[in-house]
């Protein structure tokens, strides 16, 4: 345990690392975990799909819909049937849009904003608008509230999800508050599943605001590392909880195939209530007039159905479950008995949530990048890139090979030992 090392062993044990930092630095890697981006090998596995339409291919959807040409705003059927199952809804509750739910999300604040919610006056005619953000969580929710000038409000997760006693004291008593980011399975960054409880309290939560959105990226909703049902986290439907809870507009649902198939080359969706899809669909009329249809008509004859998405995805794990593994053993082995972090084991989704020694995180980044790795940035997982701890920061295992992760976790291991003996050493 380095805290337990008196002076002269903390600097001894600081030039060690030192040393074998400048080893490392000597051999000019050039390693990037900054973002979670499929491998190579998982975009192989959607290379199929690409010739389901080739030029003598039948271009019609189920409905008789020409999907070459214009018109269907909101999907056609069994790209609704697709979305559905990523979405957790009906087919009947769901819009097809574009390739990417970060987009959709960001449109939803849109109009939300300009428009307001069901009659209720818009977002921007209010003296502010603020947002719940649970910490650590995803730097790009972040970015579209400060994108339109909303407040974060960082709110701490537990292993349960978002800390409900918080969440509900501040939209209870704020109108000013009008919604919260949620990533219900899996969640970025930190791998936790939302308890059944916490989905329930968040649906049925009194709001100060009566227009009060919960925004929920369903990201990794089947994104499991294992097959087996006991090792696989499930997630309470927020639409059944908000219906249940007298509060059925409650909810807007997000969902993509970016790290199913292709990211930039996908379809998402979203879900909610039938007076919030008839209100977008209606906005929607002057924005576009059809999405695309090909790559809708694409994707959905190459997961036709809910086992055939299951299929796909026991596939990815295969690839990157290895990883995951890797990052764990990587870990427990450089740093285990050292007692300067924690790490999350996740049964799903994108990332591992690694926490250092307070006031760390920025050095531990820095070495790393002065070493050839670049890593997510310090601070990226809290709203305005300000972890007030400084201690968070966000392993992205699943592009690099398992070689180039392995001496990538070697080079973590060896930055993070160092930022922390040079803290316990001043």
């Amino acid at each position: 345990m380095y805290k337990d090392m008196d002076a002269n062993q903390l600097e001894a044990e600081l030039e060690t690392q030192r040393a074998a930092y400048e080893e490392i630095k000597a051999r000019g890697l050039a390693l990037n975990m900054a973002r979670g981006k499929p491998a190579a090998a998982q975009l192989d596995l959607s290379m199929p799909m690409l010739d389901i339409l080739k030029c003598e291919a039948d271009c019609f959807a189920e409905d008789g819909t020409d999907c070459r040409n214009y018109g269907v705003l909101d999907g056609i059927p069994e790209a609704k049937r697709l979305m559905a199952v990523l979405l957790d809804d009906e087919p009947e509750n769901v819009i097809v849009l574009g390739n990417a739910s970060l987009t959709a999300m960001h449109d939803a604040v849109v109009r939300c904003l300009q428009f307001g919610c069901l009659g209720s006056a818009p977002w921007s005619a209010c003296e502010r608008v603020r947002f719940v953000c649970p910490v650590p969580g995803y730097d790009r929710h972040f970015a579209i509230l400060e994108q339109f000038g909303i407040e974060a409000i960082a709110v701490p997760m537990t292993d349960e999800g978002p800390d409900m006693g918080e969440v509900e004291r501040i939209v209870s008593s704020d109108a000013s508050v009008k919604g919260i980011w949620c990533v219900p399975k899996y969640s970025n960054p930190s791998g936790v599943t939302y308890s059944d409880e916490v989905v329930r309290r968040l649906a049925r939560m009194d709001c100060a605001a009566e227009d009060f959105r919960i925004f929920w990226d369903n990201a990794y909703c089947v994104h499991d590392l294992y097959a087996g049902y006991g090792e696989q986290d499930h997630v309470l439907d927020i639409g059944i909880a908000c219906v249940e809870a007298g509060n059925p507009d409650r909810f807007l649902k997000f969902a993509s195939t970016s790290k199913v198939t292709f990211p930039g080359a996908g379809i998402c969706g979203m879900a909610a209530s039938a007076a919030n899809v008839a209100e977008a669909k209606r906005l929607l009329g002057a924005q576009m007039i059809g999405g695309d249809k090909l790559n809708q008509l694409r994707h959905a004859r190459f997961l036709p159905d809910e086992d055939a998405v299951r299929d796909h995805m026991a596939r990815q794990a295969e690839v990157i479950r290895p990883k995951f593994e890797l990052v764990w053993s990587k870990l427990e082995e450089g740093l285990g008995g050292a007692g300067i972090a924690t790490w999350t084991r996740p049964r799903g989704g994108y990332f591992v949530s690694f926490d250092g020694m307070e006031g760390t995180a920025r050095r531990t980044v820095q070495l790393a990048k002065d070493a050839g790795v670049v890593l997510t940035s310090a601070g990226a997982t809290w709203p305005h890139g300000i972890d007030p701890r400084d201690n968070n920061i966000r392993i992205a295992p699943t592009m690099p090979s398992l070689d180039e992760l392995s001496e990538a976790l070697d080079v973590f291991v060896c930055c993070a030992k160092i930022a922390a003996l040079e803290a316990l050493s001043a």
